[in-house]
């Protein structure tokens, strides 16, 4: 008996094999018999493809084959991506101007075209201008600029006396429209700091005429001129003050005194004689005197601060000068110390030096020595405070007027006259 790991078949004849079928192999599943006879003859048995519903195996590719040309697929890859980035950057561009980046409105919203002049609130400051540039003028004498504004259709113009100080036959004015006309002196009155000149053109646009007694300090203005020869300037400010007292002129020349209305809008050389206009294009001042920190006032130019000649006063002293030739200067009838108040008693105010015999002040009841404290309403710091306030009414205005004397503080009512000369 043995374990069997080496026992063979007993060799015996082979039988002969049984003819084979057609298309068959002699064994159909030789292939997959393990114990099938080793010494039998060997065949080669192809089996039929099994039927399959997976994918197809991938085709061998002959590597000798001819190829397809790439040129034209990339042509394709290439307009593609162009009509792709075009479109993209069309819809960026959409999308960035309608959400306010790029080129629209900061804000997002879809930009307005900005109204026409005509279509401009009668209010608005453009509108303003646009009434008011007509009726503004260029001055040009012997060589120097300074402004002024027409206030009669028949060419009469109202400016600075120190713009027309030395005029001659060549004087000129010139117009926001660039025609210009030759101009001639009619009047001055040079404490009081205005002229009147006549521009040989009719027909002429004349400003509006405001109350420069009814302006309150805030009320929005602008100012008209051509500060360093730039012609046709507009600036804007506000009132800053009224009833500014100051005294001006150079040494050895005349003296001008003003009760002016402060602005802080821009003035410089050149803007003299130019108008002050309210909000609605009426003329209230004219543009007079600007302040520097030091220097002279030739060398002056815009700190904030410029005074104008209340119109009221500058209208009255234009008709005396249209009607007469001249302009009365309103007086109190008393001279003043212009260094303030020097009494024992100490204070501020105007003191009088002295008082003409039958003049306003006499005829008042104030005497040599009075402190002048209070003109109608007013604090006076000094003399040129009651200088030029009295210059701005006009003669036979009867003004209350509070004064010192020693110890005692009275009250008078004072009326104004016109000085003699």
């Amino acid at each position: 008996m043995t374990d069997g790991w080496n026992w063979r078949q007993p060799q015996t004849p082979p039988a002969a094999p049984p003819p084979a079928s057609q298309g068959s192999p002699w064994w159909s599943d030789a292939l997959s018999d393990p114990w099938r006879d080793p010494y039998a003859p060997s065949a080669v048995v192809v089996p039929s493809a099994p039927a399959s519903t997976g994918p197809a195996p991938e085709p061998v590719t002959d590597p000798d084959a001819p190829r397809r040309p790439y040129a034209p697929i990339l042509a394709i890859c290439l307009v593609t991506a162009l009509l792709a980035g075009a479109l993209g950057g069309t819809l960026g561009y959409l999308f960035a101007t309608r959400s306010g980046a790029g080129g629209g409105s900061p804000l997002g919203g879809t930009p307005l075209a900005a109204p026409s002049l005509a279509q401009r609130a009668p209010d608005s400051f453009a509108a303003v201008a646009a009434q008011v540039a007509p009726s503004v003028v260029t001055v040009r004498v012997s060589g120097a600029i300074g402004s002024g504004f027409v206030v009669s259709p028949q060419g009469y113009v109202i400016t600075n006396d120190h713009v027309v100080e030395g005029a001659d036959d060549t004087m000129s004015v010139s117009f926001s429209d660039g025609s210009s006309a030759p101009a001639k002196l009619v009047g001055r009155a040079p404490e009081s700091d205005i002229a009147v000149i006549k521009v040989s053109k009719t027909n002429l646009t004349p400003m509006q005429f405001g109350d420069s007694d009814a302006i309150a300090v805030g009320d929005p203005v602008l100012a008209f001129g051509s500060p360093l020869a730039l012609v046709n300037t507009v600036t804007q400010g506000i009132v800053s003050a009224l009833d500014r007292t100051m005294e001006s002129g150079e040494a050895g020349g005349t003296t001008r005194y003003y009760a002016a209305i402060q602005t802080d809008a821009a003035v410089n050389q050149g803007n003299s004689g130019g108008p002050l206009v309210d909000a609605a294009g009426r003329v209230i001042g004219v543009n007079s005197v600007i302040r520097s920190i030091g220097g002279s006032e030739a060398g002056a130019g815009n700190i904030g601060l410029a005074f104008a000649i209340p119109f009221n006063q500058a209208r009255r002293i234009a008709e005396d000068i249209i009607d007469t030739g001249k302009a009365r200067r309103t007086v109190i009838g008393a001279e003043v110390s212009m260094n303030g108040s020097t009494g024992s008693s100490g204070g501020s105010g105007a003191r009088l030096r002295a008082v003409e015999p039958a003049g306003p002040a006499a005829v008042a009841g104030l005497k040599s020595g009075d402190v002048v404290t209070k003109l109608d309403g007013h604090p006076l710091e000094d003399g040129i405070d009651l200088v030029a306030l009295v210059r701005k009414y006009a003669p036979g205005s009867t003004i209350s007027v509070e004064y010192r004397r020693g110890t005692n503080t009275q009250t008078a009512s004072v009326t104004l006259a016109a000085d003699a000369n």
